[in-house]
């Protein structure tokens, strides 16, 4: 089989396309042979060194195919049956704890930008029935960071406004998520071009930031007095705008660091608005099988960018740091 191995100390130039032999499955374990993949920033970080691997690992956390082969044991899943990876493959239910979070798809662990996996049987959830794989394959980073946030963390209902920042992965999941629940959605993006594509989407309202660079004072005038949450994808270049777009008493999650992760923070106005400021990491397995069912149910599809073979995962790498993308980048293995 082939698979993509990053080599330390890291860098782009540093994946290697190499075979080996396709491994067994052992007790409670199954084989899957991935088919598709998507990049997210945290697969980023982890390529170009700025999350260090010791050791030589496969990276990619999303993957989506069909188990293979089942080890003894496995009562849960049949050879045919079509899943998706998990990002924390220990994390299956409740709040985090040290030991559901140490193991991470394509950071500590070897991840899907390979032909076939072994993984616990525990590890993968179902697919949404009718999708692709390549659409199957956007769910399990970004968009189910997107779905803790809005589901779990701030329990959005209809009628509630939400912030969604960026054209990203996590950024557009989250539109939808927020348009399935009866939200309305303000976002923002620094192309007018992007922010077409955003009202195509679904968005409600749309503000240009380099343009305006108050666009937290803007939210907050066009929502009458801000919104009552916050999905903040940027830290250090977009939270305190976040916080300002908030509403008194509303919720401004962190999902992500786009812009860096050195904040400063004016206490006073957080006080003063009464704002709930949590950071969250992805979601765990019954938060996954939740959302995949929603998905089912909605009709709702993910927005797909550019697909590029296995092989190329250097090349679909730099497309992503170019930001030219809107919606997910699509790895195929074939």
């Amino acid at each position: 089989m082939k698979h993509m191995v990053l080599h330390p100390p890291a860098g782009l130039d540093a994946l290697r396309l190499q075979h080996c032999a396709i491994p067994e499955p052992g007790p409670g374990q199954v084989r899957v042979r991935w088919h598709a993949s998507s990049l997210n920033f945290h697969d980023f970080c982890v390529v170009t060194g700025v999350l260090p691997v010791a050791s030589p690992r496969v990276p990619l956390s999303d993957g989506a195919g069909v188990v293979d082969a089942v080890g003894p044991g496995v009562d849960d899943w049949k050879v045919g049956d079509r899943v998706l990876s998990l990002f924390f493959p220990k994390w299956h239910e409740g709040p985090p704890r040290v030991s559901h979070v140490r193991q991470m798809t394509g950071d500590t662990i070897d991840g899907c930008a390979a032909q076939y996996s072994v993984v616990d049987a525990a590890a993968l959830t179902p697919m949404p029935s009718g999708w692709s794989f390549a659409e199957a394959a956007t769910l399990p980073c970004a968009a189910l960071t997107s779905w803790r946030a809005l589901m779990s963390v701030c329990r959005v209902k209809p009628g509630d406004r939400v912030l969604v920042e960026g054209t990203g992965g996590m950024a557009l999941a989250a539109l939808q998520i927020a348009k399935m629940a009866g939200a309305e959605v303000y976002a923002t993006s620094s192309s007018d071009v992007k922010l077409e594509r955003l009202r195509a989407i679904g968005a409600d309202h749309v503000i240009n930031y380099r343009e305006d660079p108050e666009w937290g004072a803007t939210v907050a005038r066009l929502s009458g007095g801000g919104v009552e949450h916050v999905l903040d994808s940027g830290g250090r270049a977009t939270l305190a705008q976040s916080i300002r777009a908030a509403a008194v008493g509303g919720n401004v999650v962190v999902i992500g660091v786009l812009g860096g992760v050195d904040v400063q923070l004016d206490l006073l106005a957080l006080i003063g608005a009464q704002v709930r400021l949590q950071a969250i990491a992805v979601g765990h397995r019954r938060e996954q099988i939740e959302m995949v069912r929603a998905f089912e149910r909605s009709g709702v599809r993910p927005v797909l960018d550019r697909s590029f073979a296995l092989e190329a995962l250097a090349h679909a790498f730099r497309y992503q740091a170019s930001g030219r993308h809107v919606g997910k980048i699509i790895v195929e293995i074939e």
